[in-house]
This record gives structure tokens, sequence and C-alpha cells, in this order.
């Protein structure tokens, strides 16, 4: 009953019949015969353009597949689409990556301010500019000593990605950039790799309700420690690693059997309160003679301010808020793109709920989720965060075409698959290259913005509200913002 999504084209002046799109294809959507002939089984194609890319001669096009569907103003499209894949599975539709519906993005109504006459703007070029950014506890603690804080040359880390989740080339792309570039990277909730053991003193490791991968050395070798308790695209669920991905390399990392499915549990077992959790933090800090801080990550939900309030005073060093428009490898589709708020809008809740209760300097803010430029990083610094996670830019600029079906472990770019076959198709070094091209360009952008307001170091614009103004926001939305409108 269902039709394609999407068409294949193949323009037979260009076609040479080489089959380069049918070895590229994990989904078999291509195939050459004997006599060669080429045909294709669109209903399989979603839309990866691998095969499109690398054609030699052009010949392929994937477009939208021209079925009219009779939808309205309420009936979409889409809803018809999963209602019919729902009617004939009979399961929960999964999905990847993050929420793609068309809510409200509030940093594209978020403006920036430039010095002029009054305020003489920096030159980037010929003057130094710092971004230099320090993540931790920056009050003293209960003994008086210094706490364990986190040194980064910007305030750009790569977010969670687990081995498994994504491949291993993925792990080492990121994680070499990382270590080159001055900042971290993060294991998420899968282990730490053997081979990227050398790359433990830029890492941050994850401890999640599943515990997979986790035990002493694993702590120890490592720059930072995060407890994650909830993530941006599933808020209230555990994760979900379908066993299709848990090789028997995944299934050593993580410690579980091969090609079962890894399902951490929706709350931590140990976890029911804010005391729960103090233990927790503390049994961490004293396992690695409070050697590290130790981050919290949860979603951006509703009272999140009351809840960061909580973590911060439970004794974490760094909080971590991923928002609804944060991706992963797999989540409900009805999770995704119903659960959860806005970043920005949980991130300047969270920095004014800190602030009114004088606890702001006791832990940093990190936030995640929908980060796609140098502006966005710039507009969330200025809201209070301290510092910023990336993914999903991460891996576009390591080839991901969005083609959200990351859960099936088919990834022809190489990327969200332990298909050695298929992972082997990123080269880590390519990788790091790309991965550090990026990260070095967002440094530079925001070098230059910051140049522009008249600011000359990154800690200056942390909380800086005054560099900006709403557009087109109502007075409830400023409020919560905490900004102004243009024209004020």
């Amino acid at each position: 009953m269902s039709t394609p999504v999407f068409k294949v084209e193949r323009d037979l002046n260009r076609c040479i019949q080489c089959g380069v799109c049918v070895g590229q294809c994990a989904n078999k959507v291509h195939h050459l015969e004997s006599d060669g002939w080429m045909w294709v089984e669109e209903e399989k194609c979603v839309a990866c353009q691998r095969c499109a890319v690398l054609c030699p001669t052009r010949a392929l096009s994937i477009t939208d597949f021209p079925v009219v569907l009779r939808e309205n103003s309420y009936w979409k499209a889409d809803n018809l689409r999963e209602l019919y894949r729902q009617a004939e599975s009979g399961g929960v539709l999964l999905t990847g990556m993050g929420n793609p519906r068309s809510y409200k993005n509030y940093f594209d109504h978020i403006l920036l301010n430039a010095s002029q006459v009054t305020n003489p703007s920096i030159d980037p070029l010929r003057e130094p500019m710092e971004l230099t950014t320090y993540l931790g506890n920056k009050g003293e603690n209960m003994e008086g000593e210094e706490n364990p804080y986190l040194h980064l040359q910007l305030p750009i880390m790569f977010s969670a990605m687990s081995f498994g989740s994504v491949s291993l080339n993925v792990q080492k792309s990121l994680s070499a950039a990382a270590q080159e570039l001055g900042t971290l990277w993060n294991t998420g909730e899968g282990g730490l790799h053997p081979d990227l053991k050398e790359f433990g003193s830029c890492a941050v490791v994850q401890v999640a309700s599943g515990r997979f991968g986790v035990h002493p050395a694993y702590l120890e070798n490592s720059a930072a420690i995060e407890i994650k308790i909830g993530q941006g695209a599933k808020p209230g669920i555990g994760g979900h690693l379908p066993g299709e991905k848990v090789s028997e390399e995944v299934s050593l990392t993580r410690m579980i059997p091969a090609w079962s499915d890894a399902i951490s549990p929706a709350p931590h077992h140990d976890i029911y309160s804010i005391e729960d959790l103090n233990q927790l933090i503390d049994t961490l800090k004293v396992a690695t003679g409070n050697s590290k801080p130790i981050a919290v990550k949860v979603a951006a939900v509703h009272n999140i301010g009351a809840i960061a309030s909580g973590i911060v005073r439970a004794g974490a060093d760094i909080v971590v808020i991923d928002g609804f428009r944060g991706s992963t490898g797999a989540a409900p589709m009805r999770i995704r793109d119903n659960v959860g708020i806005p970043i920005e809008i949980a991130l300047a809740v969270v920095d004014n709920r800190l602030r009114e209760e004088g606890i702001r300097q006791q832990a940093s803010l990190v936030v995640a989720g929908g980060i796609r430029h140098s502006a966005d990083i710039i507009k969330a610094i200025a809201l209070g965060a301290d510092a910023v996670y990336i993914a999903s830019a991460a891996v576009v600029a390591l080839g991901c075409h969005m083609c959200q079906m990351c859960f099936t472990g088919k990834c022809n770019w190489g990327l969200a698959t332990t298909n050695p076959e298929l992972s082997k198709r990123l080269n880590p070094e390519w990788g790091q290259k790309r991965a550090k091209n990026l990260l070095s360009a967002w440094g530079h952008e925001i070098q230059e913005m910051m140049g522009g307001m008249g600011i000359n170091a990154i800690d200056s614009l942390r909380g800086n509200r005054l560099m900006l103004r709403g557009i087109g926001l109502n007075r409830q939305e400023l409020e919560l913002l905490g900004i102004n409108s243009v024209g004020d």
C-alpha cells in the first residue's frame, strides 16, 4: 500500500552501466543485470545521495516521488505516510537525527550588536582575541582547595556519540581533531574503544543508566566524567542501540552480548532524588581522587531552572543541557518530535535561575542540541553558556546527508554504522582534517563577531545579553530570553 518517498532518476544518455551505484548502496536500491540492464527499487531509497555524488558521469539524481496524497492544512503528507507505515508494521516509528518540525527557531530571531562611534570595534587580525575557556566550579571546595577544571582553546566540544551509534572511524576523526585543536570529545555511553586510549586525556567519558563500558580504567583515562540523565532527542526514555549495530567489537567495548539490543533504562536505578545524584557525584569524585570535573547532562524540559539548580547543589561542576533539536542515532519519532523545549529558552532560564540563587559560579553551563554555525555559538554564550557541544554539524562535516536512517546501521557514508565494509568509507585522517577545519573556521568567525562587538575575550561575552536583540518575538519570549527588542 505504501509508495516510494523518493524517486531515482537515471539519465540513460549518461549512464555507462559501470555499477558504482550498485556497490555503493547498502539499501540495495540499484540492480545491474548480466545483460547490462539497470533497474531500481525506489521504495528502499532513503535519499542519502551517495549514488548521485559518486556516479562518475553524474547520471543519477534523487528527488521527491511525485505521488499526490490528498493532504490539507491539517492532514499533511507525512502524517499519511506514517499512518500507512504503522498500519503495515504494527510497530513504533523509529528515526534518527534531530527534531525537524517547523517550531520557532529562536536563534534565528536574535540579532547581534556591533560597536560603532561610541565604543570602537576591535580588529581580530591585528589585536589578540581570547577564546580560551575554563569549565568547572570556579569557587573553592569544602577544603578550600582549587577544584578541577577543564581548559579549552575554544568554547566548542564534540558531543556524545557512542561507538556503535557511530563507527569507530567517526570517533577516531573527532578525537584526533579535538586533541589537535585543544578541545574535548565525548565518548557517549558506549565505553572507550582500546584504539582510542591515547585520546583519553581529551575525552569526556559518559556514565549512563546502562553503565555500558564503565570500569575504573575508563573513568581514570579521561579529562572529565559526564553523568547522562537525559538526551534532547528523547527526554524521559533511555538510550537504544539496535542489535543490528551491536557487532562483536561493540559488544566487547560495551561489555554486553553481541547482536542484542543495548537498551538503557529510562531512569538511573540508583538515582531517584537529588540526594541520590549527590551520592553518585561524590562516588565518582572519590573514585578518581577528585581530579576530574563531574558533569551532569539533562534534556531541556519544563521546569529546567529548578532541575539545574538541584544539579548544581548536588555537587556537579558542569551542567549540560540538551535541547529538543538535539540529534540521536535512534529514537521513537513521536518522542523526538513532541517532547522537550528549545535550548535557547532553557539556557536563558537556567542562567537566570542560577544567578538569582547566587550559585552561577559553582558550575559551568554547556549547551547542545541544534548548534548549526558560529553565530549560534555567539548567541548561546551571550545567553549564558560557557561552551557548546556539537554533533550533527560535526557528522555533516564528515559527509552525513541527514537521511535520518541512522538506526538501520546501513549508513552509506560510513558514519552511523558498525558494518566494516561501510565504516571504511570514512578515512579517519580525512575526517580529522574536516572536523579540524570546521572548528578552526568557526573560531575565526567567533573572533570576527566578537571584534565587531568591541569584545576581545570570550569570558566578557558570557551572559552579556546587552549584545543581543530580539526580532519577531513577543513580550513573553523576550522576557524569558532576557533580551530587549530591536530598536530598544
